[in-house]
């Protein structure tokens, strides 16, 4: 078994943290696990992407060539695209619908829907929406993770323990906020 996963979106949408549930998961499931991560802007806004490779076996590089890509997970809709080149014919895009505009010639939003909704394995949600009807607003990365759980290769039981373990210092109240987020992203994927 081996997946290989892009995490895209822009500063402060935390892909990072995505990264972390995710590999801790792998670790749960005594996976091998690489990931690289590129920071845009250190500053809010700026592109951030991460390549993660779990595998049964040893991973030798971090980076996932052209056309290689199980799943593309994105917080935010025009940063999917960005990474389209890197999908398998076979290969998952899950994204947020909720963009960033964080340039003025951002393309527009129907544009980008209709393009992600052509592929032949997409979703498409309102994570921010999600977020909120789970009175955790700022979870709507939690919400994406949950959403592209069944395309990890992952247990989502391991996946819960990782979001758990990233959260844990933060105390139990947003943990389970995030948990609740996690599960509701998977149900709301599970009903496309």
């Amino acid at each position: 078994m081996k997946t290989d996963i892009i995490l895209a979106g822009v500063g402060g949408q935390g892909i990072l943290t995505i990264a972390a549930a995710i590999g801790f998961a792998s670790l749960y499931e005594k996976k091998f696990v690489k990931q690289a991560e590129v920071h845009g802007m250190s500053q809010r806004g700026g592109a951030v992407q991460s390549h993660l490779r779990i595998s049964d076996g040893p991973v030798s590089s971090d980076l996932i060539p052209l056309g290689h890509a199980d799943l593309i997970l994105s917080v935010e809709p025009m940063e999917a695209l960005r990474y389209l080149p890197y999908l398998t014919r076979q290969g998952w895009v899950v994204t947020n619908s909720v963009p960033f505009e964080n340039i003025s010639d951002y393309p527009s939003i129907n544009r980008i829907e209709q393009e992600l909704k052509a592929l032949p394995f997409s979703i498409w949600i309102n994570a921010d929406q999600i977020a909120r009807d789970c009175q955790s607003p700022k979870s709507s990365n939690i919400v994406m993770l949950g959403a592209a759980s069944a395309y990890l290769g992952l247990g989502f039981d391991s996946l819960r323990a990782g979001v758990e373990q990233v959260f844990k210092r933060k105390g139990s109240e947003i943990t389970d906020a995030n948990i609740r987020a996690l599960e509701a992203g998977r149900n709301c994927s599970l009903k496309i």
